[in-house]
């Protein structure tokens, strides 16, 4: 059964400092990647959190293995210009997904 999780990535070693987010190394193929998952119902919402080096997931998943698995394959985690820094249950108490 699906639940909601809230996942925050942080830029890996490879995150070049003096590159906004649209000018890091292979940004169309991550974009593409993430908006395939959004797409997919996997990613609510998503974006980066800001004055932070992390970015804010809202995933519906099966559990914290099946999130792993598929954010494995988003460029920029092979890349290592994103890693997955906390992954926790979402218990929605106001509003609805």
């Amino acid at each position: 059964m699906k639940r909601t999780f809230a996942v925050t990535r942080t830029y890996g070693a490879a995150w070049d400092h003096s590159r906004t987010l649209e000018e890091q190394q292979a940004w169309q193929p991550h974009a593409t990647f993430m908006n395939a998952l959004h797409a997919d119902g996997f990613v609510i919402f998503g974006g980066p959190l800001g004055g932070t080096p992390d970015v804010l997931l809202i995933v519906r998943a099966d559990d914290e293995a099946e999130i792993r698995l598929r954010l494995e394959t988003d460029p920029w985690s092979r890349m290592n210009l994103l890693t997955i820094a906390r992954i926790v249950p979402w218990t929605i108490r106001l509003g609805s997904v």
